[in-house]
């Protein structure tokens, strides 16, 4: 599965997207600022697992320095 993110200034513009795409039998959807951010978040915490443990002691030290 691929997938294509389009942003545009224009709530009109990306609603006729949408329709066409429909049209065209694509899925598409219509995500909202909150909905992004999620993503990315989820992405961002994927990306920093490293399955290693961390002290909670040591790191909270390291982050006083």
């Amino acid at each position: 599965m691929k997938s294509a993110l389009i942003t545009s200034g224009s709530h009109e513009e990306l609603k006729l997207i949408l329709e066409v795409s429909q049209k065209m039998g694509l899925k598409s959807t219509m995500l909202s600022n909150e909905q992004i951010e999620e993503l990315s978040l989820i992405n961002a915490i994927k990306e920093g697992k490293t399955g290693t443990y961390v002290d909670k002691d040591k790191f909270i030290k390291s982050l006083k320095k």
